[in-house]
């Protein structure tokens, strides 16, 4: 039975955030674009007791049900209620499951809501990305804290492409450059030290790929000190100088490697850190625990 004046009302019932089911509902709505719609969805539905109150509500003002649920069980009993309050339902997810179980010859892990886990890692990588470019080469200094990682080197170590590089795995990077004869910007020494990376290279490697650049740049290597070997060895010497100055900072030495061999050792590095925090805070809670056993 049509609702009145033609105004149809979607439910839309998701174990997730009730996106994908939205989506397709508003995409088939297009082609029947002279009936009034609107949408109620329901969020993270994962007992039967939710959905028996969304179903009193569709059996009472005659509207359809869209849902995008992973649980073979409650599928079942939404088919079971849809027939039996005479309510039309889409089962959007659940036939794509079971073609893809077929196909794979595999059961789905059944886990509810790991479209928006994805989603969340996509957000995540969009927003390291746009951090990374308004922080390249020393911009935005005052808001260092909020990095991830911070990358600290003369020129030409590749710290713009290993940020970048970063910044797709999600993860927030500044790069700093270090500039001789020019003091570092005091914030770098106010942020968390185990934050900063110090990237050095051979004077050799450094002195072709600057020289090389002035080459495509159509530049002779007599103009300035830019590719004079004196000049960067100088600068090597210098920066580590300052490495030696600061035992904290990791330093990684990028001659000859590829950009996903030094983001590997950092992200290594990264989660080792990582793992070790959270076997500290485990080893702090064991004697709360182990006295409220001994009670």
């Amino acid at each position: 039975m049509m609702q009145t004046n033609d105004k149809l009302k979607v439910i839309v019932i998701s174990d997730g955030t009730g996106e994908t089911a939205s989506a397709i509902t508003r995409a088939a709505m297009t082609q029947f674009q002279d009936k009034d719609i609107f949408f109620t969805r329901y969020k993270n539905i994962r007992s039967r007791e939710q959905i028996d109150a969304i179903f009193q509500e569709a059996a009472l003002h005659h509207d359809i049900v869209v849902y995008t649920i992973v649980s073979v069980e409650l599928r079942a009993y939404i088919a079971e209620l849809s027939k039996r309050d005479h309510v039309r339902s889409v089962d959007v997810l659940g036939p794509l499951l079971t073609t893809f179980s077929n196909f794979f010859e595999a059961e789905p892990d059944y886990k509810p809501g790991l479209l928006h886990a994805v989603n969340d890692q996509y957000f995540k990588r969009v927003a390291a990305i746009e951090f990374t470019l308004n922080h390249d080469d020393g911009r935005n200094i005052n808001s260092l804290e909020e990095a991830d990682v911070i990358l600290v080197g003369i020129s030409r170590t590749s710290k713009t492409p290993l940020s970048m590089y970063l910044s797709l795995e999600g993860i927030k990077t500044v790069n700093v450059p270090i500039v001789m004869g020019v003091p570092l910007h005091e914030k770098l020494f106010q942020v968390d030290q185990r934050k900063i990376f110090g990237l050095t290279i051979d004077s050799d490697a450094l002195f072709q790929i600057r020289k090389n650049r002035l080459t495509r740049l159509g530049l002779s290597n007599d103009e300035g000190d830019y590719a004079d070997m004196n000049k960067v060895v100088e600068e090597i010497e210098w920066a580590n100088k300052i490495f030696a100055e600061n035992k904290r900072w990791p330093i990684f030495n990028v001659t000859g490697k590829a950009l996903e061999e030094t983001a590997a050792e950092i992200i290594k590095l990264l989660n080792m850190r990582k793992m070790n925090r959270f076997k500290q805070s485990k080893r702090f809670d064991e004697p709360a625990e182990e006295k409220k056993a001994e009670e």
